[in-house]
């Protein structure tokens, strides 16, 4: 396939205050596009002006979900170039979060080389405000203007980007997290482990429920038994045990996040041993009735690192490490960070240069 361009005529004004920036709320000049059709495959990749998507009010994927998308980043090296962080992770993930959902794989390396070129155009968006980032969201949904439920046979697949805000403008801040009894988000076989907009919408309910208990996030439980540990909203989470980092296994029924995936690689050089084992919420609380539940963080591509600071569960509620950041969280932010800014030194290979 060959990649056209087609450049704005009429730029947008960039943000001049980056204090301000937020999440989502702006986007750049371009996005990449590509259409799928059955029996002629992916095809007309090219990078269009950023302009709103036409859709039949039948299209399939409102009214039957076939929606997957991903989330990813590209930061500004102090020398002012620009590098993103596994790209090709996200993409990878992108195309087991589509067999899932039954729409065509995408190819990672043509796809990977589109990105970059989009982002390449966009490298002026790419904000300079230390802790700010450009945002990439890839996505495809199901176009088939007719109703019915079956595997669509048209798809748009679109990357748009967005420059964002420190997620911590104020400063690393340890969070509530509301233990969630009553909903559950997956089971095995379902799409747990899938990045589709139909998690998001499930998670939702939960969600007003931890704000009503003056919570930050949700931490989900199995929801066959409703005891093992799963995740924590958008994010995956660590617990540190009697000096052992803990998170649980990727069984189907949670996302297997990219920022979860680097903790385990490299809090082992960082003098943090790690495991993946199932824990129940009551191991958790037994923890740290007997002293040995030392941190808790959730790992996301939003926030790197989020400290919990105090666990709700029913009428319980439990602070951790005196409500304070702890010092593996800590390490291990200040280390990924600053790979993905150039900062340090990349010694797994995670990044990638434009």
């Amino acid at each position: 396939m060959q990649l056209t361009i087609e450049r704005t005529k009429q730029p947008k004004a960039k943000p001049t205050d980056e204090s301000k920036l937020g999440f989502g709320q702006i986007f750049t000049d371009h996005m990449f596009m590509m259409d799928y059709t059955e029996g002629q495959g992916w095809h007309d990749p090219r990078i269009v002006p950023y302009a709103p998507l036409q859709m039949d009010p039948s299209a399939m994927v409102l009214h039957y979900g076939q929606s997957i998308f991903e989330g990813l980043k590209a930061y500004r090296k102090p020398d002012g170039s620009v590098q993103m962080f596994r790209p090709m992770d996200n993409l990878k993930r992108f195309n087991r979060s589509a067999a899932r959902l039954c729409i065509p794989p995408i190819d990672t390396d043509f796809v990977l080389e589109c990105m970059k070129t989009l982002v390449d155009i966009e490298k002026d968006w790419v904000p300079h405000n230390p802790g700010t980032s450009l945002y990439i969201r890839p996505t495809a949904i199901a176009m088939d203007a007719t109703l019915g439920v079956h595997v669509a046979k048209h798809y748009v697949f679109f990357i748009i980007l967005s420059p964002v805000g420190a997620y911590y403008a104020e400063g690393l801040k340890p969070v509530r997290i509301f233990v969630e009894n009553d909903y559950v988000r997956s089971v095995r076989g379902g799409m747990g482990f899938a990045k589709t907009a139909g998690n998001y919408a499930a998670s939702l309910i939960a969600e007003h429920a931890a704000q009503d208990h003056g919570c930050a996030q949700v931490l989900w439980l199995d929801g066959v038994e409703r005891k093992y540990i799963e995740e924590v909203g958008s994010m995956n989470i660590f617990f540190k045990i009697n000096g052992e980092l803990i998170t649980p296994p990727l069984l189907g029924s949670i996302l297997g996040g990219i920022t979860r995936d680097s903790v385990l690689k490299l809090a082992p050089t960082l003098g943090y041993p790690v495991r993946e084992e199932r824990l129940t919420i009551e191991d958790v609380f037994n923890a740290h009735a007997n002293g040995t539940l030392e941190e808790v963080f959730g790992t996301g591509t939003a926030a790197v690192i989020s400290p919990v600071g105090a666990l709700v569960w029913g009428e319980k509620e439990i602070a951790i490490n005196g409500g304070e950041m702890g010092p593996a969280a800590q390490k291990i932010y200040d280390t990924l960070t600053g790979i993905q800014f150039g900062t340090q030194e990349d010694p797994m290979g995670w990044t990638l240069s434009l």
